[in-house]
């Protein structure tokens, strides 16, 4: 319940107080959301096969989230930056799209 508030919480603060991420960190940021995406995701399919352990989450989240960040930094330092990131929009992408397909098949049985 206290995930579910927090939740609540911050997108309300998010709507109402309207941050401006600076633009050097723009890149960056749809990385790190799709990062988050797959380490929450990752959680969700754990909970449903009974192995969840918020340690693991909270690392995963971290790790996630950096190291996509700096396969992003890296790609913009060697000029690549595009390429970088669409590759790691991929991997993270199949990532989640096999997670809720675990997901789905754990809801619905299917």
């Amino acid at each position: 319940m206290i995930p579910a508030a927090g939740l609540v919480v911050g997108l309300v603060i998010g709507l109402f107080v309207h941050p401006e991420v600076p633009v050097g960190l723009q890149p960056y940021l749809p990385i790190a959301v799709i990062a988050a995406l797959d380490a929450i995701f990752g959680a969700v399919r754990a909970v449903l096969d009974g192995i969840f352990d918020d340690k693991v989450f909270v690392v995963s989240f971290l790790s996630n989230v950096v190291v996509a960040a700096l396969i992003v930094f890296l790609g913009d330092q060697l000029g690549v930056g595009s390429q970088l990131s669409t590759g790691v929009v991929v991997v993270l992408g199949l990532r989640i799209f096999s997670n809720v397909a675990s997901i789905r098949r754990h809801l619905f049985k299917a």
